[in-house]
């Protein structure tokens, strides 16, 4: 009974099995995306933001970091898997100050993907029409190179690339 039954499908097994999976199906990249470094989210309170994950939820967190060249202070929240980076404006001509006026109350800014190369990742996004919000990679919170890829080319998400 069962066993005639799973000897008849056992050429369709094998036929499935080997046939192409899902990632032959993408086209080989120079350059890897490696995996999410963290959340960032833009907060109207950073005091106010840092005791809900410190005090209440009981994260570790981090000390709060100026970052003048992106015009946003900055703390990390880990999370064991990723962590979360809360943004606050520094000046007024910071990117989270004009995100602010447009959300009041804060929420999810960008997602942050490592990279294994980011000048290769550059050229090919490039090539793939990807809009790059830079010409170079600037130095991001991590110490490490960072772009930022253009929400309307990446489903309504701001993108942030960092060299791994």
């Amino acid at each position: 009974g069962h066993l005639s039954r799973l000897q008849a499908l056992a050429p369709t097994i094998r036929t499935l099995s080997s046939s192409k999976s899902f990632s032959q199906n993408i086209p080989s990249c120079l350059w890897k995306l490696g995996r999410l470094n963290h959340v960032a989210i833009a907060v109207p309170d950073l005091e106010k933001a840092q005791s809900l994950y410190k005090d209440v939820l009981g994260a570790q967190v981090s000390e709060t970091v100026a970052l003048p060249e992106h015009g946003v202070y900055t703390i990390f929240v880990e999370l064991g898997n990723t962590k979360l980076e809360l943004l606050h404006p520094l000046g007024e001509k910071s990117p989270i100050a004009s995100f602010l006026q447009k959300n009041k109350t804060g929420g999810m800014h960008h997602i942050c993907i490592e990279v294994d190369d980011i000048k290769v990742a550059m050229t090919e996004l490039k090539k793939k029409k990807i809009r790059i919000l830079s010409e170079e990679p600037k130095i991001g919170a991590h110490g490490k190179p960072v772009i930022f890829l253009h929400p309307k080319d990446c489903h309504g998400v701001l993108v942030e690339l960092e060299q791994a």
